[in-house]
């Protein structure tokens, strides 16, 4: 399986938006926590410090069962709210997607009106988002990445997290795209010219903005001449011609209407 690797933007974006204050570490007070069990209480303030410092030496694991403590034995101090999202943070960075979705939704149902929902927004995208497998297999992930990354540009289109949302959004069409051609030369391959035809017009109609978009139109020209309807191939030809005039697709569509039907 190959996921989209998180880019540095993300990760500092992420990082960013929540780091340990100098107010907590010095309430904090000196020495280490020498011991991470999680059912020992602790107060507030060693609980988050040794937490932070958990994910501060990369050991995510820890450090998101630690925030989750914080959360746990002092739900209303106001570090619950921050922990939340830190745990999911953490999670995030150990590639344990599914609780991490799970932590930033807990924190938008309890806190939606709150001005970190942003960021947890955009943990829960790129959660979906670095699960998506290539165009082979079920595509359910990458959809539920779209849904995610479309809800941030439309909840929050001047955020920080809004450009590089989009930016994903890209992607997340062309992988789409890609897994519907990926279909439609399948059912090409055992000739059945309807079922591919239907796949292409989706990547033309859904996905035209995409890198699949002349390609799809190329295999629509192709598909209609062998349903015998030369005029509706003559139209994908067309349509690829004035939107990509110097493509290869185009030269190819060109030479084959040329051969097939000269006169549509």
């Amino acid at each position: 399986m190959t996921r989209f690797a998180p880019s540095r933007a993300a990760v500092r974006l992420l990082a960013a938006a929540f780091v340990i204050t100098p107010m907590l570490a010095a309430c904090a007070g000196g020495g280490g926590v020498k011991q991470d069990t999680r059912y020992v209480a602790r107060d507030v303030n060693t609980l988050y410090r040794a937490a932070q410092e958990r994910l501060d030496r990369g050991q995510y694991g820890i450090a998101a069962a630690l925030f989750d403590e914080v959360e746990r034995q002092h739900p209303y101090s106001p570090w619950a709210r921050r922990a939340q999202l830190m745990s999911s943070f953490s999670y995030y960075m150990d590639r344990e997607y599914t609780p991490a979705i799970e932590a930033a939704q807990r924190f938008l149902a309890i806190h939606p009106g709150n001005k970190d929902a942003p960021y947890a927004y955009y943990l829960i995208a790129l959660s979906y988002y670095e699960q998506i497998s290539d165009v082979t297999r079920d595509q359910r992930i990458t959809q539920q990445a779209q849904a995610a990354l479309g809800e941030i540009v439309r909840r929050y289109p001047d955020s920080r997290y809004a450009a590089d949302a989009r930016l994903k959004l890209d992607l997340v069409q062309d992988h789409l795209a890609g897994k519907e051609m990926e279909i439609g030369r399948f059912y090409q391959r055992s000739s059945n010219w309807l079922a591919a035809s239907i796949r292409f017009r989706e990547v033309v109609d859904k996905y035209q903005t995409t890198s699949h978009a002349p390609e799809a139109l190329y295999r629509l020209t192709e598909s209609y001449l062998a349903l015998g309807i030369p005029e509706e191939a003559k139209k994908s030809a067309a349509v690829l011609g004035a939107n990509y005039p110097g493509n290869e697709w185009y030269e190819r569509a060109y030479k084959l209407m040329q051969k097939h039907a000269p006169s549509a």
